[in-house]
């Protein structure tokens, strides 16, 4: 069998780069460092926001519904896993067995939905290795950055310093991020995902894979 891991929801937030878009952040439920970005319309994002925050609707949403169909019919959803990521898109699957466990079928899914559903079922979430290594990303370790603190700019510099070193550090509008240094990856991620900008902290920590494996 595949190694898989369980994921637990870090996280939902509004993606302002992407106008209506939100971010679903996925992360380790074992406490890994590891996190998965998931990119989600307002439809999908609100329906999951329903079952995180266990909200009732007075008519059964589209989810709700399935949920009891399966539910008067016998059915239980045994296991959900997001199987793989491909050119920016997740595909997932849902596991269904009936009550005597004699039949088990396996269904593609849109992954929104299958977070959906598996957040009303109880059901958990899993990720293949594959999306966990393509799709993930992992925090930069507070210890990380303690031989770079003498080129981060000190607390106390005069407002000319301070105009200056931001003269020179590169940005997104002065240079290509192909173009960092290691460190300065590292010091982009890091902001990114102290402002919640979990899109981009994707890209960046690509990024960064890739020129550390070059170094390797």
């Amino acid at each position: 069998m595949s190694r898989k891991t369980q994921l637990r929801i870090l996280g939902l937030s509004s993606a302002e780069i992407r106008g209506e878009a939100y971010v679903l952040i996925l992360a380790d439920a074992d406490g890994g460092p590891r996190r998965i970005p998931v990119v989600l319309g307002r439809p999908e994002a609100q329906a999951i926001a329903m079952a995180l925050e266990d909200m009732k609707t007075e008519r059964p949403t589209t989810h709700d519904l399935f949920v009891s169909f399966a539910h008067a019919f016998g059915v239980q959803l045994t296991g959900m896993l997001i199987t793989r990521f491909e050119d920016g898109v997740y595909y997932s699957e849902l596991s269904f067995e009936d009550e005597d466990g004699e039949r088990r079928v396996t269904m593609d899914s849109r992954t929104s939905d299958a977070i959906a559903i598996a957040l009303r079922t109880g059901t958990p979430i899993y990720a293949s290795e594959q999306v966990m290594e393509t799709a993930g990303f992992v925090l930069p370790h507070p210890d990380d950055d303690e031989e770079d603190d003498e080129d981060e700019p000190e607390d106390d510099l005069t407002e000319e310093e301070e105009r200056d070193y931001e003269t020179e550090a590169p940005t997104r509008s002065t240079a290509k991020p192909e173009n960092y240094t290691i460190d300065e990856l590292e010091r982009t991620l890091e902001r990114l995902v102290k402002n919640e900008d979990y899109e981009e902290a994707a890209k960046i920590n690509d990024i960064l894979e890739r020129k550390r494996r070059e170094r390797e």
